[in-house]
């Protein structure tokens, strides 16, 4: 018996009132798998996201992580099962130091919850795993700098310490390099390489240069519907794809 996909998908569809964004959408992502979601603006990309992740609720159908449905759990118990995510806008504490948000990030996981009569900077422990992610996202030089006085793209990779810190085995990036010069999509898109190693990868993204260099498998989302759902190369040579979505998008890039 084979084990259960990292994500599952089954027949999920959300409608706000008489709209329906997502219809009927059926989708495995592997565990290890680095899987994209792309598609044109107001294609669903962010609901579908929010459904996987628990903000919304699905209007019909299921989603499972690693076997077990989650479809009616709020976020944090679905991140408490494995699943972290990082948000389009930045989602930082700006006046709390870069070493302070990781250590945030940490609190839960390595078992300290809401407990009061821990002093954290008297924790070896946690202290050791906050530099040791600070080494992870190259960050350690700024590690008693404000997170508010950062550059946009160290904020963005901040945000991928946090999300990582966890200690999620599934972590979901919604459209990490958008506002980003050329060099600092280079710099994210490998620390998201790095961090993300022998993890599950799902990452929202427009940027086709970031999606084919980091995807093992793409998912085109057009009106609410996945249209294909393959490799890179098979996703570029799709005329179904190319005359939805791809065509246009690259011809934007270029």
């Amino acid at each position: 018996m084979s084990a259960p996909a990292a994500i599952e998908l089954e027949g999920l569809s959300k409608s706000f009132g008489r709209v329906e964004i997502i219809r009927d959408v059926t989708l495995a992502i592997a565990k290890g798998e680095r899987h994209a979601i792309i598609g044109p603006n107001g294609a669903g990309k962010s609901t579908l996201f929010n459904l996987i992740t628990g903000k919304y609720h699905p209007t019909d159908g299921r989603v499972r992580l690693n076997g077990e449905a989650v479809d009616q759990l709020k976020p944090y118990e679905i991140n408490r099962r494995g699943l972290s995510r990082s948000f389009q806008i930045t989602n930082i504490f700006p006046r709390m130091s870069v070493f302070e948000n990781i250590r945030c990030g940490l609190l839960w996981a390595m078992e300290y919850k809401y407990s009061f009569w821990h002093l954290v900077d008297r924790q070896p422990d946690l202290t050791r795993r906050t530099e040791e992610i600070l080494s992870e996202i190259n960050m350690s030089d700024k590690r008693d700098t404000l997170a508010g006085v950062l550059t946009y793209a160290e904020q963005r990779a901040l945000e991928i310490g946090i999300t990582i810190a966890g200690g999620a085995d599934i972590i979901m990036l919604d459209e990490p390099t958008a506002g980003m010069s050329a060099s600092e999509t280079e710099y994210i898109v490998g620390l998201i390489r790095k961090v993300t190693e022998s993890k599950t990868l799902v990452v929202v993204e427009h940027d086709m240069g970031v999606v084919f260099d980091l995807a093992d498998r793409i998912s085109v989302l057009v009106y609410g519907e996945i249209i294909a759902s393959d490799t890179p190369e098979n996703v570029r040579a799709s005329a179904a794809v190319q005359e939805a979505y791809l065509g246009t998008a690259l011809e934007e890039e270029a």
